[in-house]
């Protein structure tokens, strides 16, 4: 497609997903120039909101769920957007170029983009179906999880997460008392190196949260509601809400049935576009090249479907690929705000700038005299002059800082 598609009068683009990435993907594309008509299919009966306010200010009631929304009904009619709202795609016809939704009706394309994002991942032992146990992805999870603390009694949070953190904080805001359990020997593992997991673990357990490590949870019990949780060394704690946050599962469903390739996601070129030169992936659910890792993978962050539904948008026009941001991550728990830039790799040299007991330090992970990534709490001048050496890759300077470790 090098041929630039500014109005298309005649055409149809179908968004199937209507969170971050499809709403800034439908945006992106009448903002530059489509004049045809836009389709944004969604199972919620929302208009296009984000997510990351659900596990803090809706979750505790400081704003409404309408704050989420990306923008409002009206704007949404002055960008001319047709949202098929409460309404779920079941298929995808390649060959005829259709999308066919849980209703029977059938939406044609000329281009089309999934951004169906990913699902938390279920937890698997007895009990875990009973009412009061609880997974974080929608406004209406987060307004159950919110019904359900306001009854009082302990919440326990099962995974180490960013969900799982965030989920504690909100909740100790709220007066709740908070058990965590983590299966693995840190939090947040998979994100972060140990020593920074160390410093959110000792955060929460300074404002009072019960964090138990290397926890093997066998069950849950209780008489039509959770009340206790029970682990594999015979100890059992009462309960009254559990919150599930062990990770999710990308919604490759509807393109695995249509034949396009997977692999963790959604396969993708640097245009975020499939296999099918008419149709892309973006968000959660994509697989997409990375330069930061020399290889493929799949983000999951606000910033990346914010950016990558941007990125698909511009190539369903006919656009040349964007030059992609860099990966970047948030968290505000407790008086700490945390952001990542960039991804630490194995072999990174780690210096640090502050003490970590302040509460206010940046580490820096450098590979070869250059910066890979740089993670700051209470700290963000430091990450704005962090990232402009990482984006002319310049050689960075250590002079001042101490080394404290070698991932």
């Amino acid at each position: 497609m090098s041929k630039r598609m500014n109005s298309g009068a005649s055409q149809q683009f179908v968004i199937i997903g209507s969170g971050q990435a499809g709403g800034w993907a439908a945006r992106t594309l009448r903002e530059g120039g489509f004049e045809g008509r836009i389709v944004i299919v969604g199972e919620e009966s929302h208009p296009p909101y984000e997510r990351p306010p659900l596990s803090k200010a809706v979750l505790t009631a400081q704003k409404p769920a309408e704050s989420c929304y990306l923008w409002s009904k009206e704007k949404l009619g002055e960008l001319n957007i047709d949202a098929v709202q409460g309404n779920r795609a079941t298929a995808i016809h390649r060959d005829r170029r259709e999308v066919e939704l849980a209703d029977g009706s059938r939406v044609p394309y000329d281009r089309l983009l999934i951004a169906t994002g990913a699902r938390p991942r279920r937890l698997n032992c007895p009990g875990a179906d009973l009412p009061g146990v609880h997974y974080l992805r929608t406004i209406e999870d987060s307004e159950r999880i919110r019904g359900s603390l306001s009854k009082g009694g302990r919440l326990l949070v099962v995974g180490g997460g960013w969900i799982g953190l965030e989920v504690a904080a909100s909740a100790v805001s709220m007066g709740v008392p908070v058990t965590l359990v983590e299966a693995t020997d840190r939090l947040c593992g998979r994100s972060l190196p140990e020593s920074l997991g160390r410093f959110f673990m000792d955060l929460h357990l300074r404002h009072g949260v019960d964090i138990q490590l290397n926890a093997n949870l066998t069950r849950l019990e209780g008489n039509g509601r959770v009340e206790r949780a029970v682990f594999g060394n015979g100890e059992a704690i009462e309960i009254a809400t559990a919150v599930v946050g062990i990770g999710v599962v990308p919604n490759t469903e509807l393109a695995a049935d249509c034949g396009l390739p997977l692999e963790n996601g959604i396969v993708v070129n640097e245009s975020a576009c499939t296999a099918d030169p008419c149709i892309f992936a973006a968000g959660d659910v994509a697989s997409q090249p990375s330069s930061w890792l020399n290889g493929r993978v799949r983000f999951e962050s606000w910033k990346n479907a914010q950016d990558h539904g941007v990125l698909a948008a511009s190539a369903m026009l006919g656009g040349d690929a964007l030059t992609r941001d860099i990966p970047w991550f948030w968290s505000d728990q407790y008086d700490v705000n945390f952001q990542l830039l960039g991804v630490p790799s194995v072999g990174n040299q780690v210096y640090q700038k502050g003490d970590t007991s302040s509460g206010r330090f940046t580490q820096y992970f450098v590979q070869a005299n250059r910066l890979t990534a740089v993670a700051a709490v209470n700290s963000p001048r430091d990450l704005r002059d962090a990232k402009r050496s990482m984006q002319n890759k310049s050689q960075f300077d250590t002079t001042g800082l101490v080394p404290v470790l070698t991932l």
